[in-house]
This record gives C-alpha cells, sequence and structure tokens, in this order.
C-alpha cells in the first residue's frame, strides 16, 4: 500500500512543508514572525462594544447551563 504524505502550507512564507513540528509553520522562525506580528498589532479582528444589560443577560446564561450540566 502506498503511504500518503501530507503537506502544508506555510501562512506566512507559502513554503510547502510536511514536518510538523512547527505546524501551522514551517520553520520556528516561520513561528516567532508570526508571534510578532501578534505582539506589534498586525493581526487585527473587529470586535463589538457590549453593554450592562447584554453582560447581565450572558451571566444568567451561564449560570443556567452550569446549573443545567449539576
Amino acid at each position: 500500500m502506498t503511504e500518503v504524505i501530507k503537506t502544508h502550507r506555510c501562512p506566512i512564507c507559502k513554503k510547502i512543508f510536511t514536518d510538523t513540528k512547527y505546524r501551522p509553520f514551517c520553520s520556528k522562525r516561520c513561528a516567532d514572525i508570526d508571534l510578532g506580528n501578534w505582539f506589534n498589532e498586525s493581526y487585527r479582528f473587529e470586535a463589538e462594544e457590549v453593554d450592562e444589560q447584554d453582560l447581565e443577560e450572558l451571566a444568567k446564561a451561564v449560570e443556567k447551563n452550569n446549573e443545567e450540566k449539576d
């Protein structure tokens, strides 16, 4: 039977690799570049403002869910 070798593409340098040591990156260097991007706030995502009423409703829902699990 033929062995299937999975390949991955590094999101930083776009190199194709098979070693999964630093997955999803091809190397420690690319993993460190990605970490630096997070530290430098190069990656961003939208956040919504949450008002007090929403927080209270969320807390009640979590509490109810916890009670149902017990």
